[in-house]
């Protein structure tokens, strides 16, 4: 069972974002960054089904030199080998990101002379939320893809999901190779050891530069990043000692709790 882990150098999570003055980037200065949520789990996924069933998991990333950080961490969880897309930082957009990918995947095949049984992506990236790249790269190489998955067992050249709904579970499955994006909570992934970081130190990590995104039809331009506004909140004093209970009552009333 040899899977391919995509993931993704994300700002930590509750980190307070600032964009810089010209509005194109976010300022990374004072940040912390970690692994997306969701791509942790599909880590720590791929690891266990090569705890169960044999083979490798290959982790790989499309960012700047800093991202090895995050390649090293996956390597200290379990994860075999580590192919590193190195980029000068700036964001790429989901078309320019899933065709390095693919490139990168082809390139991994040609040299191993086997296909990857499983792509596994996260649901979504923890920054910008796409959806999209498990999908473009399932469509571009021709392979089934599922997304959403909160349940996996591999049954020979077969993989069985699970997807959680409003009303229950939907069950699926799909022949192998195949795409799957990978939902938190479908496992609690571990954290790396001492020794786990000690040995991903020796493990192979690969870096190439992947071609520059063009400037084509396909491609998207951004114009500038814009902070949501904050959500605001306010607070109502509806009294002090037993004067407030009159006021507390009206209110659980009003709720229907009362």
């Amino acid at each position: 069972m040899d899977s391919l882990v995509c993931i993704k150098r994300v700002p930590a999570t509750g980190a307070r974002i600032v964009i810089t003055a010209d509005e194109q980037d976010i300022e990374t200065r004072s940040l912390g960054f970690t692994i997306s949520p969701h791509e942790e789990c599909a880590v720590e996924e791929a690891v266990r089904l090569v705890e169960h069933h044999g083979g490798s998991v290959t982790v790989l990333t499309l960012g700047p030199e800093a991202a090895a950080e995050q390649l090293r961490d996956a390597l200290a969880v379990g994860a075999d080998q580590a192919l590193h897309l190195l980029t000068d930082g700036r964001e790429w957009d989901a078309v320019a990101t899933a065709n390095a990918i693919v490139a990168a995947v082809h390139a991994a095949v040609a040299v191993h002379a086997r296909p990857f049984d499983l792509l596994l992506f996260g649901h979504e990236a923890a920054d910008t939320g796409g959806y999209q790249v498990g999908i473009r790269v399932a469509h571009a190489l021709g392979l089934p893809c599922i997304t959403g998955i909160k349940g996996l067992e591999i049954q020979g050249k077969t993989a069985v999901v699970r997807r959680e709904t409003s009303g229950g579970w939907e069950v699926y499955q799909t022949s192998l190779p195949a795409v799957l994006t990978i939902k938190e909570g479908i496992n609690l992934p571990r954290y790396p050891s001492v020794p786990g970081r000690l040995r991903a130190k020796k493990k192979p990590l690969t870096q190439s530069k992947p071609a520059s995104p063009g400037s084509g039809a396909a491609s998207l331009e951004k114009i500038r990043l814009i902070l949501p506004p904050e959500q605001s909140s306010t607070v109502q004093i509806l009294g002090h000692g037993p004067t407030a209970v009159p006021h507390i009552v009206e209110i659980l009333q009003e709720l229907r709790l009362m």
